[in-house]
């Protein structure tokens, strides 16, 4: 589904520690942000200054306590938060407290994007093991934004790059855990979240292939039986309810058929499955997308990058490809609301 609908998004700085406040200056101070979404910044005043400070670059904000009707056309709206002391900011540091401000940020936006005052989140790189020491209570922080916004269906985080997608049966979780955790629903269900999320993106005839989780796709048993056990009838329910799917194949040929331009999204079944395969093709250029939630969240999949915070040096380019993935996913959930 295509839409030319501009969406509200909320933009926030992410961990403290890392690049995200200047990534979040490089991105906004683009002169063509305005023109494909309205935009509101959340975050604390010292982060928004470490951005302006580490990438040289300047953005006009509107202090606002609540979104307003009409969007200001020569500055960002802009909530400020007061949840971390400036004075603790420790460039490359994995810190509890950053974490804590992380996730009370990530709140507010969640908050507005629950109430429908924004159609999706763009967030510069958290550091997970920073959220946890900070009291997040989950494994990640899909599982901790499904909890806050009362959301209880299935989730499944996404990864794409320039134009490959990938899903997860199992994410963050010990390989040794893996295959107690495959079942035929979950592999149905990461089918139908990732062709979903396709389709929001403008891919109106999807193509999704599941990978095999052993070697040579369990070589007709002898290597596993997940594939006949597992895999393959799930494969076969997704089928039958009509989802665009083929597979399973094995995962050390499965993504040349994507390169190859014949499938758009992969199904992997652990997370190094499919990461190792994305980050590969570019660590600098991919996007991880929390599937499964009604709201749109997305943010560049480098991480916090704490080996060169402080020292001007980021890249812009996966932030954006993600503010890009938010604005078209987004914009069909406006144009949906709108409809209704």
């Amino acid at each position: 589904m295509t839409t030319n609908v501009k969406p509200r998004l909320a933009v926030i700085p992410g961990d403290a520690n890392g690049i995200g406040p200047e990534l979040l200056l490089r991105l906004l101070s683009r002169s063509d942000i305005r023109e494909k979404a309205d935009v509101v910044v959340i975050g604390d005043k010292c982060l928004i200054e470490r951005g302006r400070k580490d990438s040289g670059l300047d953005i006009d904000l509107l202090a606002v306590n609540d979104l307003p009707t009409s969007w200001p056309t020569d500055a960002y709206p802009y909530i400020e938060t007061s949840f971390f002391d400036p004075d603790q900011i420790k460039p490359g540091v994995v810190d509890a407290k950053s974490g804590a401000a992380s996730l009370r940020t990530l709140d507010v936006a969640l908050d507005l994007a629950r109430d429908e005052k924004v159609d999706g989140i763009l967030f510069m790189p958290f550091n997970k093991e920073a959220m946890i020491r900070g009291g997040m209570g989950h494994e990640d922080e899909l599982h901790y934004m499904a909890e806050h916004i009362g959301h209880d269906g299935p989730i499944c985080e996404f990864n794409t790059m320039e134009g490959m997608w990938t899903s997860r049966v199992t994410s963050h979780i010990a390989l040794a855990r893996v295959v107690e955790n495959i079942s035929v629903d979950r592999i149905v269900d990461a089918v139908r979240l990732i062709a979903d999320a396709l389709v929001a993106n403008g891919i109106d005839q999807p193509r999704v292939g599941v990978a095999a989780l052993n070697p040579h796709a369990g070589d007709g048993g002898n290597f596993g039986r997940e594939e006949i056990d597992i895999i393959a009838p799930a494969v076969a329910k997704a089928k039958s309810l009509g989802l665009p799917v083929e597979g399973p194949w094995p995962a050390d040929t499965i993504f040349l058929k994507a390169q190859a331009g014949e499938l758009d999204a992969i199904v992997t079944m652990y997370h190094d499955q499919g990461q190792i395969a994305i980050k590969l093709l570019g660590f600098d250029r991919g996007v991880t997308v929390q599937g499964g939630l009604p709201i749109p969240v997305a943010t560049p999949a480098h991480g916090t990058a704490y080996d060169i915070s402080g020292l001007g040096k980021a890249n812009v380019g996966a932030t954006l490809a993600a503010f890009e993935i938010v604005v078209r996913m987004g914009g069909s959930r406006r144009q949906a609301r709108l409809a209704a």
